[in-house]
């Protein structure tokens, strides 16, 4: 009998186990939300509720210990200035965690692990135009007009198309000779 457990032991040892959560929670507090299984996620949000409550209390105790967990001291900085405040008025359930699917690959439950109090989640990194691309006309400039050597290439038809080709080609030199 596993009696006074305090956690799951998620199919691994403590030293992986706390590896997993605390990049979890690196994760989370980066991105807002994060997506795992449910035994994960269960374990992630006793974490995260503990993380949101030190950076309630502000002090610089609380900074170092979730700084234990975090390892970062921006993602401590965006904590306690940013996540905290906004769970000023209430004192738990600061986390949600909502079903999604069952993995295709094993049928583990996924779940969505978010806080319950932010904003719609932005991306981390600023939007940036795929390589080679031109880059955005600025407001206000003249548009040059695009020389008439850079024509459109023509549609692609396909495959079976250009096999079709070959296959004729094939035929014709083959009766030549």
């Amino acid at each position: 009998m596993r009696h006074a457990t305090r956690s799951q032991r998620l199919s691994l040892p403590g030293d992986q186990r706390q590896a997993l959560l605390q990049g979890m929670m690196k994760s989370l507090v980066l991105h807002g939300q994060i997506h795992t299984t449910r035994s994960r996620a269960k374990e992630a949000q006793r974490l995260a509720d503990r993380l949101v409550t030190l950076g309630k209390d502000g002090s610089l105790h609380s900074r170092r210990k979730a700084f234990r967990v975090l390892q970062d001291r921006t993602l401590v900085k965006r904590l306690f200035a940013d996540i905290a405040p906004r769970f000023t008025g209430i004192s738990g359930g600061y986390t949600r965690v909502a079903r999604l699917s069952l993995r295709q690959g094993d049928g583990a439950e996924r779940v969505l692990l978010a806080f319950s109090r932010l904003p719609a989640v932005q991306p981390a990194r600023p939007f940036a135009p795929p390589k080679g691309a031109p880059p955005a006309p600025t407001p206000g400039a003249p548009q040059r007009p695009k020389p008439h050597e850079q024509e459109a290439p023509e549609k692609s038809k396909g495959l079976f198309e250009g096999l079709r080709k070959l296959w004729t080609r094939k035929k014709k030199g083959s009766a030549a000779s």
